[in-house]
């Protein structure tokens, strides 16, 4: 007999086992996926917000020149500006302005969105035209205040003259310099709080005011007792933008007065201006940005702490 010659069966390589994702790989890949989807936003605040304001933190411990070179200083920038009346004053300008604009500005804007959340002839109309000054520069909008309100020739003191009464001095005068600057910028800015509250409104349901009507509520029951609630988060929103926005006011001071006559509407913003390219104290001026950026930062973090106390989300 013949042995049959056999060949062996190859034998199979042992299946590979799968490879374990754990938990600290899983963060990892998503850590790298969220960054990658944020860079382009994340990169130009780093380089355009976040530098600028190391490096003028950097400045503020330095008197500086803009030309020569840095001298170091320590806090001692922060010491002279708390001892500077001229600093105390632009502060106090600064919340001299606020508790001008914020009423006019948050008022005026309530009352056109309500008279423009209803069913009206030419309502859309009416609401691009009065959004209109917000989106105009600011140089043209304080530049046509200027002649508004010129004491000579202006239309506003022409007016106040036909019935009687003699118009001040307006950007001329120190005592009436600070309220032409607060009426221009609650006219230009009223169309914006419109259209936030206005929003806020057309959100509120109509079965809430049928209820309330039901009820036997009048309209200024149904204002105070269902709109004003249901409006907070808007008005949340309104309040902590007009606040920062009031301390950082600039332009219309700047085109309109100057921070004159005689300093006397002079804000923080147009004191860091002055302090930089009229006196020549970078170091000064960027440690008085940095006091400006950690007051705005505190009086923002109360807000947000307070806002559960009076904001209702429905």
């Amino acid at each position: 007999m013949s042995a049959v010659m056999t060949t062996p069966l190859p034998i199979a390589a042992p299946p590979k086992r799968p490879k374990l994702v754990t938990a600290g790989s899983r963060k990892r890949h998503n850590t790298l996926v969220a960054l990658a989807f944020l860079a382009p936003s994340a990169l130009p605040l780093l380089f355009f917000t976040l530098y600028p304001m190391g490096r003028a933190f950097w400045t503020s411990l330095h008197e500086w020149d803009l030309l020569g070179p840095m001298t170091w200083v320590g806090l001692g920038n922060y010491v002279d500006l708390a001892k500077d009346p001229d600093t105390r004053a632009s502060f106090a300008h600064t919340l001299y302005y606020i508790g001008g604009y914020f009423p006019l500005v948050f008022i005026g804007g309530l009352a056109l969105a309500l008279g423009l959340n209803r069913a009206m002839r030419g309502r859309n109309f009416l609401r691009g035209l009065y959004f209109l000054p917000v989106i105009t520069s600011w140089i043209a909008v304080a530049i046509v205040w200027r002649w508004l309100l010129n004491p000579s020739v202006g239309i506003v003191n022409r007016g106040l003259e036909m019935v009687g009464i003699d118009g001040p001095g307006w950007w001329t005068d120190p005592a009436w310099s600070m309220p032409a600057i607060i009426f221009a910028s609650a006219w230009k800015d009223l169309g914006f709080v419109m259209v936030i509250l206005l929003a806020g409104l057309q959100a509120i349901p109509t079965d809430v005011y049928e209820a309330a009507t039901i009820d036997g509520a009048r309209w200024w029951r149904r204002l105070w007792s269902v709109t004003l609630p249901l409006l907070t988060p808007s008005i949340f929103f309104v309040v902590i933008i007009s606040l920062i926005n009031g301390f950082q006011v600039f332009d219309q001071v700047y085109a309109m007065t100057g921070g004159g006559p005689a300093g006397s509407s002079e804000v923080v913003v147009q004191r860091i201006y002055d302090l930089t390219f009229r006196y020549g104290e970078a170091g000064a001026a960027s440690a008085l940005s940095w006091i400006l950026f950690i007051v705005v930062l505190i009086i923002t973090a109360l807000q947000l702490r307070g806002e559960r106390k009076w904001v209702n989300y429905v």
